[in-house]
């Protein structure tokens, strides 16, 4: 009997791989999805059981061929992803996999950026137009994309940051044209989706990255004329996961300010990592009361849960603000000895 998943829906295959990458993987999607996806998702995962066991493993198997394409695909475009994928899986089963992806995934615009050195794209970027600056680095991993703007002119920083955090779907044909009119300049080739970028997310990743005077620099500029584009900055720019990154001290201190009521929802669903750091910071008997209670409680609502850390993470922002605690951000924060 040949064995398929063609009678499986898209939510039934993301349920049954859930399953199979285990709970922490499972907590870490959810918290990106809506509501109705959730109880939808919750609905199709209760039903696994009923999928036969020889699926499962083709399930994960395509799912893992889709992840190989998309390195393939960013590495070096198409044909290339064809050349290993056949080496790989054999002329038959690449075709099938890249004929699956060929409405899902695309290789990003300014691909031949990325592999460009950041000062040499500086040279180029720092001459054209604000927006132009911004579609470019919202395109780049924000690593270089936060090497650029950190050099970019001071008075050009702000504008550029507000404008990546202001941008939503960019037409096709205006990606392509500043695409072609860069890859011209820097003599190179890559490939282009028409896939949206920019927003709040690409903003907090790119300052996530500079050094804290540049950092700083950029949110009181933009504070002026935007004061509520600064807020949902910030509110960004730290999240509870982000705890394990901080020093002892500092940890300590944030658990003295926060409540046990709170820290029994946020760390409901938290990653083994983060809430070792929590526990390993507070007293023993504190530590077990916290985790008897989370034992007790059973299920939670996420709202409450996510409140739980927003409240902490709020905490943390104050506590910054005050000189109390040091967060350390990007490569150009100096060590604190």
């Amino acid at each position: 009997m040949v064995v398929s998943t063609k009678e499986l829906s898209g939510v039934q295959k993301v349920a049954v791989l859930l399953v199979g990458l285990g709970p922490e993987v499972s907590v870490e999607v959810f918290k990106q999805l809506t509501e109705p996806e959730i109880d939808q998702l919750t609905m199709e995962i209760s039903n696994v059981r009923h999928i036969k066991a020889s699926q499962t493993e083709l399930v994960i198997d395509e799912f893992y061929e889709m992840v190989l394409a998309q390195d393939y695909l960013n590495e070096g475009g198409m044909d290339y992803a064809r050349s290993i994928l056949e080496k790989a899986l054999g002329k038959d089963r690449a075709m099938i996999t890249l004929g699956r992806l060929t409405s899902q995934l695309q290789v990003k615009p300014f691909n031949f950026a990325r592999k460009t050195d950041p000062n040499q794209l500086l040279n180029i970027l720092q001459h054209e137009h604000s927006q132009t600056i911004a579609l470019v680095l919202s395109y780049l991993e924000s690593k270089q994309s936060s090497q650029i703007l950190s050099q970019l002119a001071p008075e050009k920083q702000a504008e550029v940051a507000r404008r990546i955090a202001l941008m939503e779907s960019t037409s096709p044909e205006v990606i392509s044209q500043v695409e072609q009119i860069l890859e011209r300049k820097l003599s190179a080739t890559g490939s282009q989706d028409y896939s949206s970028t920019g927003g709040l997310e690409a903003i907090v990743r790119v300052l996530s990255m500079v050094d804290r005077g540049t950092e700083k620099a950029i949110l009181s500029m933009l504070e002026n004329d935007t004061p509520e584009l600064v807020e949902e900055i910030k509110k960004r720019m730290f999240v509870f996961e982000d705890i394990v990154h901080l020093d002892t001290r500092s940890i300590q201190r944030i658990i003295r300010e926060v409540t046990d009521a709170d820290l029994i929802y946020a760390l409901k669903v938290a990653s083994e990592e983060v809430a070792n750091c929590i526990y390993g910071n507070m007293s023993t008997r504190r530590a077990d009361v916290i985790r008897e209670e989370i034992r007790l409680m059973g299920p939670m609502k996420l709202k409450d849960v996510e409140n739980a850390q927003t409240s902490i993470v709020t905490l943390i922002r104050s506590l910054e603000e005050k000189g109390e605690i040091i967060v350390s951000r990007g490569e150009g924060d100096e060590m604190i000895v």
